[in-house]
């Protein structure tokens, strides 16, 4: 069992990767419901330091932040010692990386994840843990047919509910394998420690505070890239179709998972739009292209290790832990986000034209 620390009820809940584009908003949630925040993050990313100082001007002494890189197992304890629960965020997060720099890919994702669990462990704070759909490979057990600007799995029952947390586990790239190995240790910690922890295995989120780097978001990509006048590389043929969510909604999940975590522990959940926020690249440009009145600049390449042609995740295991459910339907939510991008003038990273699902 764990050695369950009593923590101040004041003590803050801790974010790791709250600078990032999820951990801000959860962050910046957290902190409007009078919760103390304390964000951990190593600032790595282009444009974060730009969440920090929002974060800090809006909500003043109740937000604490460590500059500490979750590798550092040391400084990492020492941070984490006064929070009564953890998000854990912080990631290497692009597949294309993982390919090129395989090591720092497994320090970071399931090393860095160790450290987060070993901390946990001797303080007794939960862990809600985000994962991705990548665990469940590509899914080639789900067969597909072409639509005009969409796959569709030929399977009535995923068609129209999704794909499940039944589905097997089957890591490809080394960002899978990373992600996947570091998802099994957060639910074996509870089952071999009593640690309460969650996983929660993510769709597309897309939303305000993504700066369209590479890593951060294709939705965003494509809204910068666009606005820009910057071409778009779709690798494959445009049909692959994703849910995305809103990160408004995935906020909603995270908290409400920790609200119950001692009911949930040890359990893996799917989190993404469902069926009714599914949509293709092709359906998406489009819409991108009405919505902001641009032309596409669009070219092809061939199609990535390991891509999905169809992942809509079944939220219905979710749904019905916590009673919660997407509720940003996809057309308002990525206007929102064009409105946010145009707000704060971002210019696209230079890889921010690369298509990552």
């Amino acid at each position: 069992m764990t050695q369950g620390h009593r923590h101040p009820r004041k003590a803050p809940i801790a974010v790791i990767g709250g600078s990032g584009f999820i951990g801000s908003n959860l962050a910046d949630s957290l902190l409007s419901d009078g919760e103390a925040v304390l964000v951990v993050d190593n600032l790595s990313r282009p444009g974060v330091e730009q969440n920090l100082d929002w974060l800090a001007q809006k909500h003043g002494d109740r937000l604490s932040a460590k500059i500490v890189d979750i590798r550092d197992a040391g400084a990492l304890a020492a941070a984490l010692a006064p929070a009564k629960a953890i998000f854990h965020l912080a990631a290497q997060t692009a597949v294309t990386t993982s390919l090129t720099d395989p090591a720092q890919d497994f320090d970071i994702n399931l090393k860095g994840t160790f450290n987060v669990l070993e901390t946990a462990r001797s303080t007794g704070a939960p862990v809600v843990f985000a994962s991705t759909n990548k665990v469940y490979g590509s899914l080639p057990q789900i067969a597909v047919r072409q639509a005009d600007d969409h796959y569709e799995p030929l399977d009535e029952k995923v068609r129209a509910s999704g794909v499940d947390e039944k589905v097997g586990l089957d890591f490809c790239t080394p960002y899978g394998c990373s992600k996947g190995a570091a998802d099994q240790y957060v639910l074996d910690y509870s089952k071999s420690y009593g640690l309460p922890t969650a996983v929660l295995r993510m769709s597309c989120i897309y939303g305000p505070r993504q700066f369209g780097t590479e890593d951060q978001g294709w939705v965003a990509h494509f809204l910068l890239s666009v606005l820009s006048g910057r071409p778009i590389t779709v690798y494959g043929d445009g049909r692959q179709v994703r849910d995305i969510l809103h990160v408004s909604d995935a906020v909603a999940a995270y908290r409400g998972v920790l609200t119950r975590i001692e009911a949930l522990k040890g359990q893996a959940f799917n989190l993404g739009g469902g069926p009714s926020n599914a949509v293709s690249l092709r359906v998406l440009l489009a819409e991108i292209a009405d919505m902001t009145g641009s032309d596409v600049a669009l070219r092809h390449d061939r199609e990535r290790v390991g891509d999905q042609p169809f992942f809509v995740a079944d939220t219905r295991k979710l749904q019905a832990a916590i009673g919660w459910q997407a509720r940003v339907p996809w057309r308002e939510g990525v206007s929102d986000l064009a409105s946010w991008l145009l707000r704060h003038r971002l210019q696209p990273h230079p890889e921010a034209t690369r298509y990552v699902a």
